[in-house]
């Protein structure tokens, strides 16, 4: 969650509606975490991150929300809104800058009446996006060209979703840590936008 370095990505849609999405980075091997956090450095993803959600709603679960370094919770220009089932959490430190809700369809209308609600994002954890695929209509996906495990899986799409489009369209972009990643997008149904 540093200050990371303009990223050097055109972005290649636009939407046109408004949105629920999910955004996560994965290995080829669908891995998205590993004792609570991620097991690489891409500081490029996270520049994409920030470039996709600030200005727009970012749902997430307490253990993601957790493992953000304190000195970036909440994070900047964005309403931060976190499901737990965990009774009196918002009470606490831990809790400050977030709004706490205890279901992820409470999360979901909250989100959408927060500035920028035209996009919501979910941004995890596992349980989160298994729970979230139903509600949301667009996925973007860094997908990491490496096998390393990890003990949190990527969901799976399912047949209802369709590949929109990638940058870079084949092959991959190179980070400045030699790390080879693309970023992907898939749309739910009839989502519409344009991609460039």
């Amino acid at each position: 969650m540093s200050d990371t370095p303009a990223l050097n990505i055109p972005t290649f849609y636009r939407f046109s509606q408004p949105i629920v999405g999910m955004i996560w980075a994965q290995t080829n091997g669908g891995v998205i975490g590993a004792d609570g956090g991620m097991p690489w450095h891409l500081p490029e993803d996270m520049a994409h991150f920030k470039r996709v959600t600030t200005g727009h709603p970012v749902v997430m679960g307490r253990r993601t929300w957790e493992s953000f370094p304190e000195k970036y919770r909440p994070l900047p220009d964005r309403t931060n809104i976190v499901v737990t089932r965990q009774e009196g959490w918002s009470a606490t430190p831990e809790a400050s800058g977030a709004v706490v809700l205890d279901s992820l369809e409470e999360a979901l209308v909250e989100a959408q009446f927060s500035p920028g609600g035209d996009e919501v994002w979910v941004i995890g954890g596992g349980q989160v996006y298994a729970q979230a695929q139903e509600h949301c209509n667009v996925a973007v996906i860094t997908v990491i060209n490496s096998d390393v495990s990890g003990d949190t899986q990527a969901p799976g799409l399912g047949h209802e979703w369709s590949f929109r489009g990638a940058s870079p369209l084949e092959g991959w972009h190179t980070s400045k840590n030699g790390t080879e990643y693309r970023i992907t997008l898939w749309a739910k149904g009839d989502t519409e936008f344009q991609a460039e």
